[in-house]
Order: C-alpha cells, then sequence, then structure tokens
C-alpha cells in the first residue's frame, strides 16, 4: 500500500525543483493518515520522540508520496539537523530523488541549511549537479574542465586553506574549490557565472592566468596557474624593508597588473582585498595580481560590501568599513599601504590589533613613516599620501600611478648611475691624466 499511496505531503516547505513551493496548510487532522504521510508531518513539525515511536514500529521510513518526496527530504527543507541524524540512523536513503529530480542534499542547498549540508555530506550524500550544470553540451562552456583530468593524489594546501596545488595536464596548477555558500546563494551563483565570462578574457603579465573551471559537477572549482614561489607576503616577512629601487620595481608589477583590471571595459574589476597574500610571485621574481573572487569583482559605485573574514583589515580603504559608495579608489588605498609596507618593513599599523584598524583609518590617521627619509626621496612619500587621501576622488588612478612610478624609478636609477666613490673618482682622474 505504502508504495502505491496516492497521498501528497503539502505542509511546509517544498522541493527545491518543484514548480511550486513554500505552500502552507495548517490544522492537519493525523487520525486515520498513513504512517508513512505521519512521519513525514512528524518530520516537519522536528517531533523527535514521534519519530522514534514510528521508525521503531512498522513504518517504512523510506516511504514516498505522490511526488515520490521522503522524510529525509522535509527535514532537508526544514533545517532540522537532529531529525535527519535520527532518520539516516533508522534506515533512511541518503539520496533518493523526487518526482523532479531533487535529492535531500539539494533542498538543503537550495534552503541555505549549513548545517543539515554538513551534515548529509558527512554522511555520505552526493551533490546531483552544479549549480550551473546545462542541459545540452552546446551549452558546456569553453573554460570547463574535466575534474578526472585533475589528479589531487599528493595535493598540498596553500595560502588560507582555500587553495590547493593539483597536477593537470601535466602540470601543477592551483585549485580553489568553491564554498557552499556559493553554491546555496542563487546570487553569487549568478555573479559566479558572470565572473568566469570575464576571467577566459583577461591576459595580462602582472595577473595571475585563468586556465578553467569545473562547473558541470560539484564541487565547483576554479583553476589558476600555479606559481611555486608563493605570495608577497611570506616575501616581504623573509626580506623585511627593502631598498626603494627595488620597492619600485615591484610596486610597478601590481600597478600594471591593477591597471588592467581597472580599464577593464565596459566596466572596471575592482579587487576590493588587495593585500600582499593576494599578490604572488613569479620564476623571475615579478608579481601578479591574484584572487579577484566573486564578491570583488564589482561595478563601479557599489553599496554595501560584503566584509569576509579572509580579508586582512589592515589593507582595507575606510569608505568600505562605513558601507559608502566606492569606486576603484578602494584598491588605490591599499596599494598605498602595500607600498609603505615595503620600505618600511613590516605591516601597516603593526602595533595595533586587527580590529582596530579600521577605526584608525576612519579617524583619518595612517601608518607613520618610520623608514630614513631618504628612503622616501624622489616623490615616493608624497605619492603614497596622496594614495591614501582621506578624499578618493583626490587619490590618483593606477595610470597615473604607473607615470609617477617610471618617473620615481628612472630618477633612483639615474642617481645610482652617478654616484661614485673617492676611489674611483681618483683611478678616473689618474686615467685620464
Amino acid at each position: 500500500m505504502e508504495g502505491k499511496n496516492p497521498l501528497r505531503f503539502t505542509l511546509g516547505k517544498q522541493s527545491s525543483l518543484a514548480p511550486e513551493r513554500d505552500r502552507e496548510e495548517s490544522d492537519v487532522d493525523m487520525d486515520g493518515v498513513d504512517p508513512g504521510v505521519r512521519l513525514m508531518y512528524l518530520a516537519n513539525e522536528g517531533n523527535l520522540e514521534g519519530i522514534k515511536d514510528l521508525v521503531n514500529s512498522d513504518v517504512d521510513v523510506n516511504f514516498r508520496d505522490i511526488d515520490g518526496r521522503t522524510a529525509l527530504h522535509i527535514a532537508s527543507c526544514q533545517g532540522l539537523t537532529q531529525v535527519v541524524d535520527l532518520l539516516l540512523d533508522h534506515g533512511a536513503e541518503i539520496d533518493p530523488k523526487d518526482r523532479w529530480g531533487s535529492t535531500p542534499l539539494a533542498d538543503a542547498i537550495f534552503y541555505k541549511n549549513h548545517d543539515v549540508i554538513k551534515l548529509l555530506e558527512k554522511r555520505g550524500a552526493k551533490p546531483l549537479m552544479a549549480p550551473m550544470h546545462v542541459k545540452h553540451a552546446r551549452e558546456v562552456p569553453e573554460y570547463e574542465i574535466n575534474p578526472d583530468e585533475l589528479d589531487f593524489t599528493n595535493s598540498v594546501e596553500l595560502t588560507k586553506g582555500t587553495f590547493c596545488v593539483a597536477l593537470w595536464r601535466g602540470i601543477q596548477v592551483a585549485v580553489k574549490k568553491l564554498g557552499e555558500e556559493v553554491l546555496s546563494d542563487e546570487d553569487k551563483v549568478r555573479a559566479f557565472r558572470d565572473e568566469l565570462a570575464l576571467l577566459q578574457k583577461i591576459r595580462h603579465p602582472n595577473v595571475v592566468q585563468f586556465l578553467g573551471a569545473v562547473t558541470q559537477s560539484s564541487p565547483m572549482m576554479i583553476v589558476t596557474e600555479y606559481l611555486p614561489k608563493g605570495d608577497f607576503c611570506a616575501f616581504l616577512k623573509r626580506k623585511g624593508a627593502l631598498k626603494p629601487i627595488a620597492a619600485v620595481r615591484l610596486a610597478l608589477d601590481i600597478a600594471r597588473g591593477m591597471n588592467y583590471l581597472h580599464e577593464n571595459k565596459p566596466v572596471p574589476i575592482i579587487h576590493r582585498d588587495l593585500e600582499p597574500s593576494n599578490i604572488l610571485r613569479d620564476d623571475s621574481g615579478h608579481l601578479k595580481v591574484a584572487d579577484f573572487g566573486i564578491s570583488k569583482l564589482l561595478t563601479v559605485k557599489e553599496e554595501k560590501p560584503l566584509i569576509s573574514l579572509d580579508n586582512s583589515w589592515r589593507y582595507v580603504a575606510p569608505e568600505v568599513f562605513k558601507n559608502e559608495e566606492y569606486d576603484t579608489k578602494v584598491d588605490i588605498f591599499s596599494f598605498a599601504l602595500i607600498l609603505q609596507e615595503m620600505i618600511e618593513g613590516c605591516p601597516p599599523f603593526s602595533a595595533k590589533q586587527e580590529h582596530e584598524v579600521p577605526s584608525a583609518y576612519a579617524a583619518k590617521e595612517r601608518p607613520p613613516f618610520r623608514a630614513p627619509t631618504k628612503s622616501y626621496a624622489h616623490g615616493l612619500k608624497e605619492l603614497i599620501q596622496e594614495c591614501w587621501h582621506e578624499n578618493p576622488a583626490k587619490r590618483p588612478t593606477f595610470r597615473q600611478i604607473l607615470t609617477r612610478l617610471d618617473a620615481i624609478q628612472n630618477s633612483i636609477g639615474h642617481k645610482r648611475r652617478w654616484k661614485v666613490s673617492p676611489l674611483n673618482l681618483c683611478l678616473g682622474i689618474l686615467y685620464f691624466t
């Protein structure tokens, strides 16, 4: 009887793939209701004791209504972790599909029930498909990578635990696996799709190269070139204060990459998380801008930015923290702090706790200049001060910064070429006499 039961469970949240959702009914009369349907109602209510009584009797824990829905589907929709755990302990199938093809995990992802997602995945649930899955082969993006080609056998975790190293077609690549916050948020999935369309067009020697992505299966992944020399943050910790000529050379690398992103058409790409750990070093020692993810590919004049706990607050412009409108000039502010860090040999406001820095910037405080005056010669100090100006409109663009840095580099180089020691001077005089 239970396998052919024509009843439909209609209380509470519905299948993530159903054409109609969130239908609500009340005052359900449980007298005479099939035990399988009663199990679904109890699962919806989170009635653990009632569920235990039923599953310890003759009820089929995998009972399906006319739509192919099970009690596990219902509990997953509602985000009831204890109910999900109980049903699985009593033999509930972990990946049953309803009439629309949705599984309990798919429903939990749709309704953003993160604890249930983690539990189901821990118990072995497999995602049906990635949020960007397409129905026809001709719709598969050009950048799509077959996940079977990625070898994680000797995978090594990289910065922040987000990226790892894998082998792909004979080379090492950096792979970023997307978290559940992307999979369960339609807006972020849409933004991610837009980002990938843009990433495949980006080609610049000072921007980390995008190689492809996994979008037709879960987990979704972004694959980029792997730079074994690591990030700029580790380099600065190891080297300490840099000579002005070295600082300017590296600053030019950053500025070139950022200028390319800011001059993207039709809208600029705003990094919004420009910091040393998001800048990588290639084999030749040059720098490449990296990790401009979906929350950072924003058009100009965005409002209410998302502040990630992974971001270093030491490098973020004050207008971001104050939830004001902002544009590309937030990256200029961050650049100023990085340039000063190269010369000072320590992060901005290193004596302050991380959470204290935003209020310092908002109060118009800036990191002190402690390095010798000669380290900031040729206009370096003035450039830094303009770049972290309180008024974003008065900060220069990266194109202007490139012009200034080129002039400073030429000035420093000219001075170095003409600087001679007394001994060399005497030798020169003797030679010509």
